[in-house]
């Protein structure tokens, strides 16, 4: 049994055996197959794409081909254009210098004709002096004389009718032209003045301000460099000084004191320092605001700073600050009716009386010193002349010059402008006169446009040219050291020598 069972495991091992190898070899023949089959597709799918590739290559380089054939046409045919063009060219060089040989030949003949043109003239002039037994040189100047005899008189009648209708229109358009400006600017007609005293609300604050032995006033005295007169006026105090802007600041100070009572030396000197900062800020405002009000800008801050020192500063009672607005703005309506430079005319007018901020620290004429202010802070030279040629004894060279002295006129001889009462005004007239008349020689004395100019009528036997020349300066210094008057007073001697006859 068990022999059996050896066997049928045997025989089974070899039927077992038998079937994996046929198994085996078939699964080997069918793979090989595959990958016959595989191998011949992938043949013929290389095939394929070679023969493609190949007919591409071809056409391109059937393709590449043609555009060089066509590159070549074209280059071809502008190599053919370029040649007909420099044959085109040749050409007509040719031709031009055939014309300038032609041109040189006809100078040559111009110029000979012209060289006997000249021979047949001076033939012809020497055979006309020695006829007339005259050079041509005589000839010319006695036609000349004859001609100058024959038309003087025309020529003066003419001259002295063309003189007297310019005056008269130059008159009449001057007119207009000043009216229409003057129509033009409205401003205020009273002007307003400084104030330099303080109200009191308690006649009890006199003595706190004059403090223990004065020295509460003596000790603001000393700060701001301002004299306080108390007296007995009920309910005032003033304030006393020669600088607007020290007065204004000591104002400012004494209100600053009053309100808050506590009136000692410290708080003083604190006070005072505090009203000096408001002060500065509100020049420098003012002149700001005046620079913008006209338009003017690109002033330095030092010239700002003088011209806001002018709101505190008055002239017969005119704010010298709105006097110099109001003269730019008349001066810019002048410059563009005039054709002028405006900018240049107006910022002139504005600060025409700078100096008069520093006329009592530096001596001179306050437009003298206008001038040397703008022309220190870097203003144009235009402008700092037009400033300091405002009056007359600095002649005025340029159009803006005369505008700002014809503005200046405007704004101060306008009625209240200025307050200036008519007894004061008609003395300080004839102590003008008086002044003048004082000179041996002189026979007559008018003060005429308002003050601003004294003429002086001498006698011609006693008094020469020269003479005249020194009495002028003389009448002028004189006046400089005895009167006070605003702005500058033009001195004319007059001599007049006459010959008279009798027709009998």
């Amino acid at each position: 049994m068990i022999v059996l069972t050896i066997a049928v495991a045997i025989a089974g091992l070899f039927v077992g055996a038998g079937g994996s190898f046929y198994y085996n070899r078939r699964t080997q023949g069918k793979a090989a197959d595959e990958v016959k089959k595989e191998l011949t597709k992938a043949k013929k799918e290389s095939e394929a794409l070679v023969h493609k590739a190949q007919e591409e290559a071809d056409r391109r380089v059937d393709e590449a081909r043609k555009d060089e054939q066509r590159r070549r046409a074209e280059l071809k045919e502008l190599e053919q254009k370029l040649l007909d063009r420099q044959e085109s060219l040749d050409k007509k060089l040719d031709e031009l210098d055939k014309r300038s040989q032609g041109l040189r030949k006809d100078e040559d003949e111009v110029e000979a004709l012209k060289n006997e043109i000249r021979e047949i003239r001076s033939k012809q002039q020497d055979k006309l002096e020695k006829i007339a037994k005259l050079t041509k040189a005589d000839a010319t100047e006695k036609l000349m004389q004859m001609t100058e005899r024959d038309i003087a008189h025309d020529l003066e009648g003419l001259i002295v009718k063309l003189q007297n209708e310019a005056k008269e229109n130059a008159e009449e358009m001057a007119s207009t032209i000043l009216v229409g400006t003057m129509e033009r600017l409205a401003s205020e007609v009273t002007a307003e003045r400084t104030v330099t005293a303080v109200k009191l609300e308690d006649e009890e604050m006199k003595g706190r301000i004059i403090g223990k032995e004065g020295r509460n006033i003596q000790a603001f005295q000393r700060a701001t460099g301002v004299d306080i007169l108390v007296d007995e006026t009920p309910g005032m105090i003033v304030l006393s000084s020669f600088d607007p802007v020290r007065r204004e600041v000591a104002r400012q100070a004494m209100e600053m004191l009053l309100k808050d009572g506590r009136v000692h030396p410290g708080r003083i000197e604190e006070v005072v320092e505090k009203a000096q900062a408001l002060v500065q800020k509100e020049v420098v405002r003012a002149g700001e605001d005046a620079a913008r009000e006209v338009g003017i800008v690109g002033v330095p801050k030092e010239i700002l700073q003088l011209l806001g020192e002018l709101k505190y500063r008055t002239s017969y009672g005119q704010n010298v600050l709105k006097h110099s607005t109001e003269m730019a703005q008349l001066a810019g309506v002048l410059a563009e009716e005039l054709g002028a430079d405006a900018k240049i005319a107006k910022y002139a007018a504005l600060m025409h009386d700078i100096g008069k901020a520093l006329s009592h620290r530096i001596e001179g004429k306050h437009h003298h010193i206008s001038g040397e202010m703008l022309r220190k802070y870097g203003a144009p030279e235009e402008v700092a002349h037009a400033a300091e040629a405002h009056h007359d004894d600095v002649e005025a060279t340029s159009l803006e010059a005369l505008i700002v002295r014809v503005c200046d006129a405007i704004s101060g001889a306008r009625p209240g402008a200025r307050n200036i009462s008519a007894e004061g005004f008609v003395e300080r007239l004839k102590d003008l006169e008086n002044t003048a008349k004082g000179f041996d020689g002189v026979e007559k004395v008018y003060a005429i446009s308002a003050g601003r100019e004294v003429r002086v009528i001498v006698q011609p036997k006693e008094i020469n040219d020269l003479q005249a020349i020194k009495l002028a300066r003389d009448v002028a210094n004189k006046i400089e050291s005895t009167m006070q008057y605003p702005g500058t007073i033009k001195v004319n001697v007059i001599r007049e020598t006459r010959a008279i006859e009798f027709a009998k």
